[in-house]
């Protein structure tokens, strides 16, 4: 881990990763939405809309790993002071948000003709929408401050206590009456759903992963590249006084 404490060794590392997450996206995304449409059927009652599924619950898992992989760095950056780590929270918060936010717009279109009503105020959903105003919390805290070491600290602190709304919305379908299913994918016993039906979740699944891990790299080295030019600047007005 403290290898790439180092900007420049990791620099070197994204750019090499960087095109791979990116091939792997447009590979493994193609190949989903082949087999969602062409090969898994419609479902016997919800009919074609079933093929949101393919979106929406990819974009669910995703919206809850980013916050895993935030709080993660988050925690690494506060307490062994990691530059990178703070970097890489920083970057994975609008991608998680992003997430998050296309989970409730497509929980939204598959739930209006499936419950009659475009949303409800039941534990599931409401905790997405916790989490989702956990990221823009997290964002909104981190550009506060004018020390960008400030801001990371108090950004981290803020994502560690979010980290409680996780389990809830894990579990929520076990704890309380919803109207969403159980876990049908991630069982003790096994996925609960048709391989026509899974192999296609898990190809989107994989593309959104790789898709997120694409844009760390980028947006990490966007932040390294951006805080090499603060420093530069700040040398140079030393400089010249």
């Amino acid at each position: 881990m403290q290898y790439f404490a180092n900007p420049t060794r990791f620099m070197k590392l994204t750019q090499r990763l960087g095109p791979l997450f990116a091939a792997a996206t447009v590979l493994l995304f193609g190949l989903g939405v082949y087999f969602a449409l062409f090969f898994s059927p419609a479902d016997y009652q919800q009919g074609e809309s079933v093929r949101i599924m393919y979106v929406h619950v990819p974009a669910a898992w995703m919206a809850l790993f980013c916050y895993i992989s935030m709080v993660i760095a988050a925690a690494v950056g506060l307490i062994w002071k990691h530059p990178v780590a703070d970097l890489a929270a920083k970057a994975t918060a609008p991608v998680g948000a992003a997430f998050t936010f296309l989970a409730l717009v497509t929980g939204s279109l598959w739930g209006k003709p499936m419950w009659g009503t475009w949303w409800v105020w039941d534990a599931r959903l409401t905790s997405v929408l916790v989490l989702f105003f956990l990221y823009l919390g997290y964002i909104a805290l981190n550009s506060a401050f004018d020390d960008p070491t400030r801001g990371a600290r108090a950004s981290a602190i803020l994502a560690l206590v979010g980290a409680v709304n996780l389990p809830i919305i894990k579990f929520s379908v076990d704890w309380w009456n919803t109207l969403h299913q159980p876990s049908s994918v991630v069982r003790l016993d096994g996925p609960a759903i048709h391989p026509s039906m899974l192999w296609p979740l898990l190809l989107m699944a994989g593309a959104f992963t790789c898709y997120y891990m694409w844009v760390l790299c980028l947006r990490v080295r966007s932040e390294i590249i951006a805080h090499k030019v603060r420093a530069l600047r700040l040398r140079q007005a030393h400089g010249w006084e």
